[in-house]
Formats: C-alpha cells, structure tokens, sequence
C-alpha cells in the first residue's frame, strides 16, 4: 500500500501508526494550502522578511535564501517553515501581484487567458483564416473614441497597392473605395466582382477630381509665369475662371472646346475680354498682354499664363472628356 494519494501527495495513516494525528495534520496542511490554491505572486524568488502564516509563492529560477534549490516549487510558509510542493500538471492558481488566472503547463506556469498581443488570428462569431485574421459576424461593429479624436487606418506596403474597402453582394464585390493599385483614391463599381469601372477618381498629385466626362481642380500661377494642367482626355471642354475675390472673374473666365491630342486645336465657346485664346502656342509667361490671362493647349495639357500684375488662382472644369 502507497503511503501517499496519487495526486496531491497527501500521507496516509499506517496500520498501528503511533501519533496518528501528525500524519494527519500534516495532510490538513497540504490541503489548506493546495485547495482553491492562491499564490502571493509568480516567479517569486526572494523569501519575504517576515512571511505570514499560510503565505505561498510560486518561486521561478535562482530561488534564494531559505528557497535556494526549490526552484519551480510552491513554497508554503506554515508552523514557522516552508513547505515545498512540487505543482503537477494542470493545476491552476491565482496570482494575488498579478491579478490573474494561471494554469501550470510543461513546467512552467501560463496565463489561463493567451497575451492578446501577435496574434495569429482572431475570430469574432465566425473563423479567422491565413488571409482575413480579423474576421467579425455581427450586425454591426462599434469604433468610438477614447477621450477625444478616433481615426481609423488602412495602410499599403507601397504605390502600387492596394488599400481600399469593398463593399460585396453574396461575396461578390459590388463597390470599392480606397487606393486601388496606384496613389489616387478612387471609387469603382462592379457587376461580377472581377472587372471595375472608376466612377471618381481624386488625383493625389494637384487635388484634382476627375469623374467620367468631368474634373474640376484650381491651379496657382505666379505673375508672368505658365501654369500646366493635364487634361483627362485627348479632346473635350474646359470651363476656366479666375478665382480672386479682390478682382473682377468674369472678364478673365471662359468656355473652350480643345483636342489635346496630335491635332492640336482650342475653341472659343465663350471668354471674356481679359481672357486670350492662344490656340496651340506655347506660352512663356509673357506671350498675352499684360494685366491679362491666356490659355493654350499642348500635347496632354492646357497652359494657363498669368500677367495679372501678381499670384493668381484659377478654377477649371473638363467636361465631355474622352
């Protein structure tokens, strides 16, 4: 007959056993401290000064002092002396320091809850996978600020990537809105989840936005100086117009149909009279007539050449682009 329990270690009375009660006690003990077990703190290797009665750690590597050689023991502090008692495999212990639920696995004593920290995925309601390791089934989902300002970040590894949302029908994708491949942000549609027409796009270089058949963005162009706008197309009409609220706009705006293609041409629909039509010249910055504003159009773009006496603004809007 063992003269222990298998699994708490505790001493069994023997036949004739004289002092039966030290035996006893000494179970009592064990109980007292291994029952609904809870320790002083984790990886403890310095015995406190003056430990109280019942007092227990959970000792880590180079345990010191009256601990030393009892590394990865239970270290129980009763009658004036320590007890040691080695955990077995899946007991659990709550750490006073800690504040939290351990289990003692492999030798080592882990957090009953993982670290939420490098995960490798998580799932909400439904299963995580290698490609969506955030993946939430819910009817919807809540980010609120923590004081003040909340901001939410989608971030690409480089220009030609991809960051972007898309909204899906029966997992087919529908709608898309985000950086798509370039540094432009776009909004595109879809009927089959493969093959996207843009609908928007605003042009990261020069806050341009350019939708089918229309874009509209402002230039600054200093005095006696050219400013050149990329047209969307190779041919259409541009509405232009002097933005400056200390001087006239209408006598320096104008409707124009233009081909900035091989065939170079622009079109006075409408102008005023401080606004000139230089056809396909290229303008240097004085080529119009002082105290006004010109236009021109070269291969892929219009010159717009300011000699209004200062820095100028102008607005435009491509209409009818193709």
């Amino acid at each position: 007959m063992s003269s222990q329990s298998p699994s708490l270690s505790l001493p069994y009375l023997q036949p004739s056993q004289a002092q039966k009660h030290v035996t006893h006690n000494e179970a009592l003990r064990r109980l007292d401290a291994l029952v609904q077990l809870g320790v002083a703190g984790f990886e403890a290797t310095t015995p406190p000064a003056t430990p109280a009665e019942g007092e227990t750690h959970a000792l880590g590597t180079g345990a010191t002092g009256a601990w030393a050689g009892q590394d990865g023991k239970l270290a129980c502090f009763s009658d004036a002396a320590w007890l040691f008692i080695d955990p077995q495999e899946g007991w659990r212990a709550w750490g006073h320091q800690e504040g939290a639920l351990r289990v003692f696995s492999g030798g080592s004593w882990l957090a009953v809850v993982p670290p939420l920290q490098n995960l490798a995925g998580l799932g909400v309601g439904t299963t995580s996978d290698a490609t969506n390791r955030l993946a939430v089934a819910s009817d919807a989902a809540l980010f609120s600020h923590a004081g003040n300002d909340h901001r939410l970040t989608i971030n690409k590894a480089g220009a030609g990537d991809t960051a972007s949302v898309v909204m899906q029908s029966g997992w087919s994708g529908r709608a898309e809105l985000g950086l798509a491949g370039n540094e432009d942000f776009q909004v595109r549609l879809s009927a089959d989840g493969s093959a996207w027409t843009p609908v928007l796009i605003l042009r990261q270089a020069g806050g341009t936005a350019l939708v089918p058949c229309l874009m509209s963005g402002t230039i600054d162009v200093g005095n006696d100086e050219v400013g050149y706008v990329p047209t969307p197309g190779a041919g259409g009409m541009v509405a232009l117009n002097l933005v400056d609220p200390d001087y006239p706009q209408a006598p320096h705006s104008g409707l124009f149909s233009y081909d900035a293609g091989p065939s170079l041409s622009l079109l006075t629909l409408a102008k005023g009279v401080s606004l000139e039509d230089h056809g396909s010249t290229a303008l240097t910055g004085t080529t119009g007539t002082d105290g006004r504003s010109s236009l021109a159009v070269r291969l892929g773009e219009l010159q717009i050449e300011n000699r209004h006496g200062g820095p100028r603004r102008y607005a435009y809007t491509f209409l009818n682009t193709y």
